[in-house]
C-alpha cells in the first residue's frame, strides 16, 4: 500500500466514527468560540481510545503522512499525527528520534491545542533534550504562542521522571507572569509532580514565588498537600501581575 492510499484509507475509517453530538460536546471543551483558545478548530467527534486504537492498527506513516494529518482542519486527524509520531518516537533508533524531533519543531504550529502538547511535548521534546543542552525549552517558553510555550514546561516531565528538576523550576519562574489560565493550570501540574518525589524541592520554591504566583497555578501545584499544609499556602497574598503574556 502506498503511502498515500494508506494515508486515505486511515482517514476513511476515521471518518466513519464521527459522531456529531460528540463533536459538539468537544467543540465547547475545547473553546472553539470567537477570541477563545481554540477558536475554529473543527472536531468530527471521535473519542480518544478509538483514534488510538485506529492509529495503532495503521501504525507506520512517512513522515510525509503524519505532515498532512497535521496540516489537518479537523482536530482528531492532527491528535492521530501526534499520537503516531510519539508511537514511532518510542521504537525508533536514536537517529530517527532526531529527525522526528526536528520535524516536530519544524511542525510546532500544528500542534496547537493542549491535549495535543500534553500527549507529545514529554515524549518527543523532553526525551530528546533529556541528555543534551535545553536551551530549546528558552526559546519555547518566550514565544507569544501558549502552545509553544506549554510545549517548554510540558515537556519537563520527562525530566521529573528521572528527578530531574531544575529546568521545571526554572521554566516555572520564567512563566509566573504569564496570564493564561492553561499555562497556569500547566505549570502548576508540573510543580505538582516535582512535589510527588521531592515535597522539599517544591516547598523551597513556594518560599521564594508563591507571592508571584497566579492562583490557578498555586493551587495545582500544592493539590497533594495535606490539607493543613495546602490551607496555609492559599494564606499567602498573591503580587498584582507586572507583564502579559497572551
Amino acid at each position: 500500500m502506498s503511502p498515500s492510499s494508506k494515508l486515505s484509507s486511515f482517514q476513511k475509517e476515521l471518518h466513519a466514527l464521527a459522531d456529531q453530538d460528540t463533536a459538539q460536546i468537544s467543540s465547547s471543551f475545547f473553546k472553539t468560540g470567537p477570541g477563545e483558545y481554540g477558536e475554529k478548530d473543527r472536531f468530527l467527534g471521535i473519542r480518544v481510545p478509538k483514534i488510538r486504537a485506529i492509529a495503532k492498527k495503521f501504525q507506520s506513516f512517512s513522515l510525509q503522512d503524519i505532515e498532512a494529518l497535521l496540516n489537518s482542519s479537523w482536530h482528531e486527524e492532527r491528535l492521530a499525527g501526534v499520537i503516531v509520531l510519539v508511537e514511532t518516537y518510542k521504537k525508533a533508533s536514536k537517529q530517527i528520534q532526531a529527525e522526528i524531533f526536528r520535524f516536530y519543531l519544524n511542525h510546532v504550529t500544528h500542534i496547537n491545542n493542549w491535549d495535543l502538547v500534553d500527549v507529545s511535548a514529554p515524549t518527543i521534546v523532553g526525551g530528546s533534550l533529556l541528555h543534551s543542552p535545553r536551551k530549546t525549552l528558552d526559546v519555547l517558553a518566550a514565544s507569544k504562542n501558549i502552545w509553544e510555550r506549554r510545549i517548554a514546561i510540558v515537556s519537563t516531565l520527562a525530566f521529573i521522571r528521572e528527578n530531574d528538576f531544575k529546568d521545571t523550576l526554572r521554566i516555572s519562574e520564567l512563566l509566573l507572569q504569564d496570564t493564561h489560565d492553561l499555562m497556569h493550570k500547566a505549570c502548576g501540574w508540573m510543580l505538582r509532580e516535582v512535589y510527588k518525589r521531592s515535597p522539599y524541592t517544591l516547598e523551597t520554591f513556594l518560599k521564594a514565588h508563591a507571592e508571584q504566583m497566579p492562583r490557578t497555578m498555586l493551587r495545582y501545584a500544592i493539590e497533594r498537600m495535606p490539607e493543613r499544609q495546602r490551607k496555609s499556602w492559599l494564606r499567602v497574598k498573591t503580587l498584582p501581575k507586572t507583564k502579559t503574556l497572551a
